[in-house]
């Protein structure tokens, strides 16, 4: 009997951002999205995604790790894509232990997409010079590569040894993120996979033309030339007037951010809900448009859905999931067809 098709990756995106923010608010958040990452977890759905950023009045994560590992503790299944980790900005042997733990913690469901960052004040932050940000990024990233063999090797100048080692072997699954020739190079030096902040098939093809000039093996996860990320509403005008401020909010903290150079597939030019609206960076859509949206994706494709996106009300995060799980999810399965060749893997 043929094996029903696979569905589109299901993943829920959290950053814990709030314009606002109080401890109080900021513990209910972080509460929340734990407890959402359990019901995802509970409905099936793929994966949580997080980001690291530092030096923002608004609470965007700069522990991803952290919260990464109160999600292992709250799910059985489910991974956990920190996309992306700023690697040059931590310690890099006990970025290796860190790394180890969590991939033990929740057997092997993280995945790590190492960037090297866009903000100075990142970097000023955390005391790095920006200029070094290249040498910082190739050091902790072939420190991490030494550390999980569990082996003795030399760092700085004395030879170090890091336990445990990982659970995924050889490695836990680290990417090399970013949308720059000099990303794609590293990763393609290194033997790791290349994961383009946009999409980007000529950059693609430069990073196997390099690999194959260092002789080692990747992979490239390219995203699909339109990446929207999604709230379910069975009323999205309504929504859209209630709302729509907290996705703009977040739409420009992060457009604000990014030089001219920088490649994002979710950067957003819309200086208005109306634009942000009519451009499709961040959509509201019912559950019919949701299913429709996943069958157009189709197996190779992704949902991103961002219940608490910019300091949206909790209560109204919960209404999104309720939704996708309750009417998007079970009928995307009923409508898979009956044949199909047997998914590998």
């Amino acid at each position: 009997m043929s094996a029903l098709p696979a569905l589109p990756v299901t993943v829920v995106r959290f950053n814990l951002v709030d314009p606002a923010p109080t401890p109080a608010t900021l513990s209910a958040r972080y509460r929340a999205a734990v407890e959402m990452a359990a019901f995802a977890d509970d409905r099936g759905l793929t994966m949580v995604q997080t980001e690291e950023h530092h030096a923002t009045t608004n609470g965007w994560i700069p522990s991803p790790l952290t919260f990464a590992g109160a999600v292992f503790g709250a799910t059985r299944r489910i991974g956990v894509t920190v996309s992306a980790l700023i690697t040059p900005l931590h310690d890099p042997l006990r970025l290796a232990e860190d790394i180890a733990s969590l991939d033990l913690l929740s057997g092997g469901r993280l995945v790590t997409v190492a960037g090297i960052g866009y903000r100075p004040e990142e970097y000023a932050a955390h005391g790095k010079d920006w200029p070094d940000r290249g040498a910082l990024q190739d050091e902790v990233l072939e420190t991490l590569l030494s550390a999980w063999t569990g082996e003795p090797f030399t760092y700085r100048g004395r030879t170090v040894q890091v336990t445990p080692r990982p659970y995924t072997r050889p490695h836990p699954l680290l990417l090399i993120g970013g949308s720059s020739r000099a990303a794609a190079r590293r990763a393609a030096r290194l033997g790791l996979p290349l994961f383009p902040s946009a999409h980007l098939p000529a950059l693609e093809t430069y990073y196997h033309e390099r690999r194959a000039a260092f002789g080692t093996e990747g992979w490239v996860m390219q995203p699909p030339e339109r990446t929207s990320l999604l709230h379910v509403s069975e009323d999205p005008d309504r929504t859209w007037a209630e709302y729509g401020g907290h996705l703009l909010y977040e739409a420009r903290t992060y457009a604000s951010w990014q030089s001219a150079g920088i490649r994002s597939a979710v950067r957003s030019t819309a200086r208005d809900v109306a634009a942000l609206r009519a451009e499709g960076v961040y959509r509201i859509v019912t559950p019919d448009e949701c299913l429709r949206i996943a069958q157009e994706a189709g197996a190779q494709g992704s949902l991103i859905l961002h219940p608490l996106c910019g300091g949206m009300p909790v209560d109204e995060g919960w209404r999104s999931l309720h939704l996708f799980a309750e009417r998007v999810l079970p009928r995307l399965k009923d409508r898979r067809p009956a044949g199909g060749a047997q998914p590998s893997g």
